[in-house]
């Protein structure tokens, strides 16, 4: 590992418990914080998460949380229904922006989130989590209102697979981490490169292009380093992630996406063939599947007309 990481390790990774409630609320004065979920049929437990933060962070008391915004991306079950009943505000993605077709895609519903919320910090949580706690909000939105020089903040977390301990998160150690530690070494830190839980300052992530996919979360992360820096960089330990494992073939879809990405970011040239043929057992044998890997990215959202005349406004 480079130096440069030891020392950011000993600088810029910490414990939800470092920072307690007490001292995050005294930190925040007058900036302003917005939780979006990216929804796509989640009702199992976007009501749980939804009711959490509501409880815990956004009370007279406890003001941590100025608004709360589940994207719902198209959902064929009540995750909208269930998300409002639990008193989130349920934007639909594809009433954001309707100038610019949405496609589908992680990525797509983070980058329009920006044009709905207002918060000074942007924090992003998925809507798959179980067991969910406060501490995944509280800890990755904590070193950005007590730390003036910090502009990206990612949780790192246990992620166990089923029973077993330690063994989710494949996508990260086949695909992702090697690919930092082999063109990025200065983000070999990152525990959780690819999790879905992190927050950053919204004047830098409407400087991010994103990518629209799965892809989303390495690209903002080494968009990032190049924007702002290592220590501008944080991570946070907020303990264990429990949720909904993918099969084996949606993970390589994943992997495909998030290859390249990478690749676009290390040459900025074009794929020669941006697709992914898998097999699936059928009543005559093997059969290949064809997938488009995701291949288009949406510009920094600062370059949007709406969002600059909203910002106006």
């Amino acid at each position: 590992m480079l130096e440069e990481v030891e020392r950011w390790l000993s600088r810029r990774s910490w414990s939800v418990s470092d920072r307690p409630l007490e001292r995050v609320l005294a930190a925040k004065r007058g900036t302003t914080v917005s939780v979006v979920l990216p929804a796509l049929n989640e009702e199992a437990t976007v009501g749980d998460i939804v009711r959490v933060i509501r409880r815990e962070l956004m009370t007279e008391e406890v003001p941590l949380v100025d608004e709360l915004v589940v994207i719902d991306s198209g959902s064929t079950d009540r995750t909208a229904e269930v998300a409002a009943a639990a008193g989130a505000r349920v934007v639909a993605r594809d009433d954001i922006l309707p100038r610019i077709p949405a496609v589908p895609g992680k990525g797509e519903v983070l980058w329009r989130s920006l044009m709905v919320t207002s918060g000074d910090v942007v924090c992003f949580v998925d809507a798959d989590l179980r067991d969910f706690s406060a501490d995944f909000v509280t800890g990755i939105v904590g070193p950005l209102l007590t730390d003036p020089d910090v502009e990206f903040v990612k949780a790192m977390y246990d992620r166990p697979f089923g029973d077993t301990p330690g063994q989710g998160g494949r996508v990260t150690e086949l695909v992702a981490r090697p690919l930092l530690n082999l063109h990025w070494p200065r983000l070999a830190g990152f525990v959780q490169p690819l999790g879905g839980e992190y927050a950053a300052r919204r004047s830098l992530l409407e400087r991010l292009p994103f990518p629209v996919g799965y892809g989303v979360e390495l690209g903002l992360l080494v968009d990032a380093l190049h924007t702002v820096g290592l220590d501008a960089l944080a991570q946070v330990d907020v303990g264990v992630r429990k949720h909904r494992h993918q099969d084996g073939q949606a993970l390589g879809r994943m992997a495909a996406a998030i290859y390249r990405t990478a690749q676009l970011r290390l040459s900025r040239g074009h794929l020669v063939r941006p697709r992914l043929t898998q097999f699936e057992r059928g009543e005559e044998g093997f059969e290949p599947r064809t997938y488009a890997v995701d291949t288009e990215e949406r510009p920094p959202m600062a370059e949007i007309t709406e969002y600059a005349h909203r910002r106006v406004a």
